[in-house]
């Protein structure tokens, strides 16, 4: 693993002076641990991660990952799946033997198979080459956040003009200047989306949706999925045909986008 610490364009540790988002950092610097064996990414996601007052470490296998996540656990970890000697799928599998710690697949491996493998070994997330790196420091930022004990749970959402109270289980669709009105949903539609909103921003593989909702042995069930979520989108998003808040991503599961 490369930790070479105080040399211009090393990695190290940088000074925990403000948060990721650049509100005042008033804890220590979130550690993030970046497995990635080509050179050239694994330096740019270095420098993205601590220009961003993250703690940022590297490895360039899969064992070196594994030995550095034991010696000093990460809050988080990026993880390429092609690394030169184990799949960054048994990495997933031997992390999740021993750490929570949310794990963010960087892959430029796209077909269904290799992300429902990473997902249903215990990845969090999945993020296919080439990348948006605003949009990945985004879903790094969510994942943190849903990790964090100390973070507020959500109590209200939004979806198109639908105002959501968790608290109170109600949906009012705001119209107008007017007092809006209520949206009645099943207590099925109530888990689907209670579970997405609880991961704001974050997939949510159709196999945890299926057995938190309707238990072990429905994880193979997809077709309740797609019928229960295009009725929540009817409901919920002005245009169902073509959602912004109630994502599908095909062959892995759904999102929530506030």
């Amino acid at each position: 693993m490369t930790m070479a610490r105080g040399r211009p364009g090393t990695p190290g540790p940088a000074a925990p002076l403000t948060g990721p988002a650049g509100r005042p950092q008033t804890g220590p610097a979130a550690r993030v641990l970046v497995v990635e064996d080509e050179p050239g990414m694994l330096r740019a996601l270095f420098i993205n991660l601590r220009a961003r007052r993250y703690d940022a470490a590297t490895a360039r296998t899969g064992r070196e990952a594994l030995a550095a996540a034991a010696s000093r656990p990460p809050d988080a970890v990026i993880l390429d799946l092609g690394l030169p000697d184990i799949d960054g799928t048994e990495v997933i599998v031997e992390l999740r033997r021993w750490s929570a710690s949310p794990i963010i697949v960087l892959s430029g491996r796209t077909s269904p198979g290799d992300k429902i493998g990473a997902l249903d070994a215990g990845a969090d997330d999945y993020v296919t080459k080439p990348f948006s790196m605003a949009e990945l420091l985004a879903r790094l930022r969510a994942v943190l956040r849903r990790d964090d004990p100390g973070s507020p749970g959500m109590t209200e959402a939004v979806v198109g003009h639908c105002v959501i109270d968790l608290t109170a289980h109600t949906v009012t669709r705001q119209a107008g200047g007017g007092a809006g009105q209520a949206v009645r949903l099943t207590p099925t539609e109530w888990r689907l989306l209670e579970t997405l909103l609880d991961h704001p921003g974050q997939l949510v593989s159709s196999r945890q949706l299926l057995a938190e909702i309707w238990g072990p042995g429905h994880e193979l069930r997809t077709n309740y999925l797609r019928f229960h979520m295009g009725k929540l989108r009817r409901k919920l998003e002005d245009d169902p045909a073509r959602p912004r808040h109630l994502l599908t991503e095909p062959g892995m599961g759904y999102r929530y986008r506030p």
